[in-house]
């Protein structure tokens, strides 16, 4: 069996939904100036991805303090453990075979003044063909829109890249920007020339959690995972998108990058 299938079978039996191998090379200039050089020294990723309970995604709009602890719990404590355990196994395996394999933490902040992590997650999975970026800051796959938290693993073992950049989506949609309590995200749509502070002011978005956290004691908001059309359960789905596939009419923005 090839390498690169024994792992997507390693990342299935640990819970991955998505999986995707990423050619990093088109963005090592912007890992380097997020990560340090280090970051900049492996030429692949590997991405897994795990979907979020619709049951607790829906709930958020409720604001009432249960939901937003069950949120926490399962949709970032238990996701990120299970994520973390997965890329573990698939870094191992790497090392096993003879290559240099590095596992990014799900979500694990390195740098406060920038608010950013060592390594882009979202920037990984579309550099995989799983999706784009959204104007939330959010990586949105088609099927699951930004319902899915993510992991990689960096390396230097010579895997065929699964995919390429998904083209954004969004259109004219703009749900994301009118549901976001503080109104960080700018609306303005991803591209790769720009600084994310073109589309979401992370300070902002970080002080707002801080505020939920003072006020209910859970610091949970997303409600840009919530609102977006591509991320809604099917049969809210089933009321229909507009004209091309566009959508009518959290963990909050990826504030780690």
């Amino acid at each position: 069996m090839a390498l690169v299938d024994r792992i997507r079978e390693l990342a299935t039996s640990r819970g991955a939904d998505y999986f995707g191998v990423a050619d990093l090379t088109p963005a090592r200039d912007f890992i380097v100036a997020q990560g340090g050089e280090a970051m900049g020294e492996y030429p692949r990723a590997v991405v897994m991805g795990i979907v979020l309970l619709d049951a607790l995604v829906d709930g958020l709009p409720q604001g009432d303090a249960q939901g937003k602890i069950l949120y926490r719990h399962h949709a970032y404590d238990v996701v990120n453990a299970v994520l973390d355990q997965a890329a573990l196994r698939v870094a191992n395996l790497l090392q096993r075979e003879g290559h240099r394999a590095f596992p990014i933490p799900a979500s694990k902040r390195v740098d406060d003044a920038r608010i950013c992590a060592a390594f882009s997650q979202k920037l990984a999975a579309h550099l995989a063909g799983l999706g784009w970026i959204g104007k939330s800051c959010l990586l949105v796959t088609p099927d699951h829109g930004p319902r899915v938290r993510w992991i990689s693993v960096l390396t230097d073992a010579p895997l065929a890249p699964t995919g390429s950049p998904v083209e954004e989506r969004c259109g004219d949609c703009n749900l994301c920007g009118a549901a976001c309590p503080p109104q960080a995200i700018t609306g303005r749509p991803f591209r790769a020339d720009e600084p994310r502070e073109a589309r979401l002011d992370a300070a902002l978005c970080e002080r707002h959690f801080g505020e939920v956290g003072e006020r209910t004691g859970t610091p949970v908001c997303g409600l840009c995972v919530y609102i977006c059309p591509y991320g809604r359960s099917q049969t809210m789905k089933d009321g229909g998108a507009g004209e091309g596939g566009q959508p009518p009419g959290h963990q909050g923005p990826d504030r780690y990058k």
